[in-house]
């Protein structure tokens, strides 16, 4: 990552580590007020390095999440997820009493986009008392700890992300057929470099991934190289990898916390433990750029 800047060495807000491996709680800030460059700069540095950033009690308007959250990049509007009445780029997340949210499955968001996202800011509104807690997984972690063979294996793959089987079935058949043209499946490589940190990271979700665009071509130029393990296999192996509690961090919820995580180096699951109760949740997501 290149030597520290002074904002990295001695931040403007406190830093607590939640686990060795990614997370931190950042204090002595107040997101209410506008972040200066300063401040800023540094919040990017603590994203890179711990990947998903905490704040604890934080009662901001959704006017201030979106000013917080372009502080860091043009915000998307995404094409399925309910938007707040006032401000599109902000989805509104959870289900109610009568039907579960659907966000339980490991996942990075949007990667079905050409350019995914580049991080995401999500706001409890209101969760339990108990339950409806969130992982956060360091794919950067799960790639470093992949068998040499296997990284050796994933050279030059590259994976289909698709929009429409997570999403199709919320969709009318007439916004299956308009998000379809808008949002082809997007092909990304199987192991990603992060633009800003060098790190090599495991981009493969069990949630949008439908295949290896090209493992057949791989295996048959590599002949002399071991591809017994098909290609399914292969990606429910990888797909697992996300599952490891050595690389997870356990956020339990509270009103006006608020997650900033990196969403090119993570992924995440909504544990979804708590119905019949109620987990409103906000959230702002920045536009990435193309995966290399």
């Amino acid at each position: 990552m290149g030597e520290e800047t002074p904002e990295q060495e001695h931040p403007p807000f406190r830093i607590k580590p939640l686990s060795p491996t990614i997370g931190v709680e950042i204090e002595g800030i107040d997101l209410r007020q506008p972040l200066d460059d300063v401040t800023c700069k540094a919040m990017r540095a603590a994203l890179i390095r711990h990947k998903l950033l905490v704040f604890r009690d934080q009662d901001i308007t959704p006017a201030q999440h979106v000013r917080l959250a372009g502080r860091f990049g043009e915000l998307e509007v995404h094409p399925v997820f309910n938007h707040h009445p006032d401000h599109p780029e902000l989805v509104l997340l959870g289900g109610d009493q009568q039907v579960r949210a659907r966000e339980n499955i490991f996942h990075t968001d949007v990667s079905w986009r050409e350019c995914p996202s580049m991080g995401s800011m999500l706001r409890c509104i209101e969760c339990p008392e108990v339950g409806g807690d969130t992982l956060w997984v360091n794919m950067a972690a799960a790639y470093d700890n992949l068998p040499e063979d296997v990284k050796e294996r994933l050279v030059a793959l590259y994976a289909v992300h698709d929009v429409m089987p997570a999403f199709g079935a919320r969709m009318t058949p007439q916004e299956r057929e308009i998000n379809r043209h808008k949002f082809p499946p997007a092909t990304h490589p199987v192991v990603r470099t992060h633009p800003e940190s060098g790190e090599k990271i495991l981009y493969v979700n069990e949630a949008f991934v439908t295949h290896l665009a090209n493992y057949n071509q791989v295996a048959e130029m590599r002949m002399g190289f071991d591809f017994r393990l098909g290609e399914m296999d292969l990606l429910q192996y990888l797909y697992r990898q996300a599952a490891a509690p050595e690389y997870q961090i356990r956020l339990r919820w509270r009103p006006n916390t608020i997650a900033f995580w990196d969403n090119r180096s993570t992924q995440h699951y909504a544990i979804q433990d708590y119905f019949p109760a109620v987990r409103r949740m906000m959230r702002a997501t920045i536009i990435g750029d193309r995966p290399r």
